[in-house]
C-alpha cells in the first residue's frame, strides 16, 4: 500500500491537471471555432508521449482515465439522446429518409470496400470502419449552420434529421456488430452462418426486451420519476436523479451486451420526451463539461505514437472515402428534395466525425488486435481529426442567404 500512495498522489495531480488544461483547452479552441475534441485528443497524445517515456500514471493511473473515459462516454451519450426529438424525428421521416438511406448506404459500402480492397485489412476490422463511417458529428455541422442562421431553414431542417437518424441507426449498428464480430472472431464451426444468424435472432430478442423496458419507464414510471424529484432543492439534485437514472438503464444496456454508450443514449431520448425532463439540460452541463474530455483524453491515450506514420497514410486513403461516401451517398438523393447547392451543403454537413466513429473504434480497440488493430485506431483518429477540423471552413464558405 505504502508503495502505491506516492503514485496515488501523483495520479490525482495529474488528473487536475487535466482538467485545467481541458478548459484551456475547450476556450482557446472554440475562439478559433475549432472542435474541441481535437484538443481533447492531442491532450490524450500527449499523456501517452509522457507516460511512454516517464511512467507517470503507471497501471493504476490508465484504469482510472480509463473509467473516467467510461464515465464522459456514458455522459456523452446521454447528452446525445437527451438532444434528439424522437417525435420530430419521426415526422420528418418520410422527407429525410431517402437522404439517409442513401448516405448510410453509400458511406457503409465504401468504408467496407476500401478496407478491403485497398488496405488489405480483414472483415472484422473492416465491418468496425464501416460501422463508424455511417455516423456523422451532429453538433459539428449543427453548430455552423446555427452561425449562418440556417438551421431553422428546410434544408437546415432536412440536414439536422439526417444527421440524427445518422448517429442513431449507426448506435443500432454498433450495438449489433458488437454482438456479432465475436461470433465470426470464434466462428471455427463448419456451420458459421448459422450461428451468427442465432446470434442476430438472440440480439433482436434482447432489443425487443430493452426497448419494451424503455417503454414502459418513458410510458409509466418517467413523468412519476421527474416529478418526485423535482421537489427535491436545489435542482441541482433533481439533475443528478436523474443522470442517476441515466446510469442505471445505461448498465441494464450493459448487462444485456449492448454496452453502456448505448444504454446511455437510450436513456436521454427517454428522459427527452418530456418537456420538462429537457430542462436538466442545462444543469447537466458541468457533468457534461468534467467527464467528457475525459472520453476523448482517454482515445488519444490509447494511441501507440509508432503506428502513428502507418495511421497516417492509412488515414489519407480512408479519409477519401469518409468525404465522398457521404458527399456522394448524402447529395445525390438530397438533390431531389433540396437542388445543387442544398444538396452540396448536406452531403457536406454529413461528412465530420466525431463522438460515434470514436465510440465505435475505441470498442474494437478494446476487443483486442483482431478487432481493431493500433494503426487502423490511428487512422481513424487523423479522419476523424481531418473532417471535424477541415470540413466547418468549407462548409462555412458554402452557405449563404439563400441556402
Amino acid at each position: 500500500m505504502t508503495d502505491l500512495e506516492p503514485n496515488i498522489h501523483l495520479i490525482i495531480l495529474l488528473i487536475g491537471v487535466i482538467i485545467i488544461l481541458s478548459i484551456l483547452t475547450k476556450f482557446g479552441l472554440q475562439r478559433f471555432n475549432i472542435p474541441v475534441l481535437v484538443g481533447y485528443l492531442c491532450l490524450g497524445l500527449l499523456l501517452r508521449i509522457m507516460e511512454d517515456n516517464f511512467s507517470l500514471l503507471a497501471d493504476v493511473g490508465l484504469e482510472i482515465i480509463k473509467f473516467l473515459g467510461d464515465v464522459g462516454l456514458i455522459s456523452l451519450l446521454f447528452r446525445v439522446g437527451l438532444e434528439s426529438d424522437l417525435g420530430k424525428l419521426i415526422q420528418q421521416l418520410k422527407r429525410a429518409s431517402l437522404v439517409w438511406l442513401g448516405d448510410v448506404a453509400i458511406s457503409g459500402l465504401v468504408g467496407f470496400v476500401i478496407p478491403v480492397v485497398l488496405l488489405k485489412l480483414d472483415t472484422i476490422s473492416s465491418l468496425f470502419i464501416a460501422t463508424a463511417m455511417t455516423a456523422t458529428s451532429v453538433g459539428i455541422s449543427v453548430s455552423i449552420w446555427q452561425e449562418a442562421q440556417g438551421l431553422n431553414s428546410p434544408n437546415g431542417e432536412l440536414m439536422l434529421d439526417v444527421a440524427e437518424m445518422d448517429d442513431i441507426s449507426a448506435i443500432f449498428f454498433m450495438a449489433l456488430l458488437f454482438n456479432i464480430v465475436p461470433v465470426i472472431h470464434n466462428g471455427y464451426q463448419t456451420n458459421l452462418d448459422v450461428l451468427i444468424i442465432k446470434t442476430i435472432i438472440i440480439f433482436l430478442f434482447k432489443a425487443i426486451f430493452f426497448a419494451g423496458f424503455c417503454f414502459f419507464f418513458s410510458r409509466y414510471l418517467e413523468p412519476h420519476v421527474t416529478t418526485f424529484f423535482r421537489k427535491f432543492d436545489p435542482p441541482a439534485d433533481f439533475t443528478l436523479s436523474i443522470v442517476g437514472f441515466g446510469f442505471l438503464i445505461a448498465a441494464i444496456a450493459g448487462l444485456l451486451g449492448f454496452s453502456e454508450a448505448v444504454g446511455a443514449f437510450f436513456a436521454g431520448l427517454l428522459f427527452s420526451r418530456d418537456p420538462e425532463a429537457v430542462k436538466i439540460d442545462a444543469s447537466f452541463d458541468m457533468l457534461y463539461d468534467l467527464f467528457v474530455p475525459f472520453f476523448f483524453i482517454s482515445i488519444g491515450l490509447a494511441i501507440d505514437v509508432t503506428t502513428l506514420g502507418d495511421g497516417i497514410t492509412w488515414g489519407t486513403v480512408l479519409l477519401i472515402g469518409a468525404v465522398l461516401g457521404k458527399v456522394i451517398g448524402a447529395g445525390v438523393p438530397a438533390f431531389l428534395v433540396a437542388g445543387w447547392h442544398g444538396s452540396m451543403v448536406i452531403g457536406l454537413s454529413m461528412v465530420p466525425r466525431a463522438e460515434i466513429m470514436m465510440v465505435v473504434m475505441q470498442h474494437g480497440l478494446n476487443l483486442g488486435e483482431w478487432a481493431v488493430s493500433s494503426e487502423v485506431f490511428s487512422a481513424m483518429i487523423f479522419v476523424c481529426a481531418v473532417t471535424s477540423v477541415v470540413t466547418p471552413f468549407v462548409l462555412r464558405s458554402l452557405l449563404n442567404p439563400t441556402y
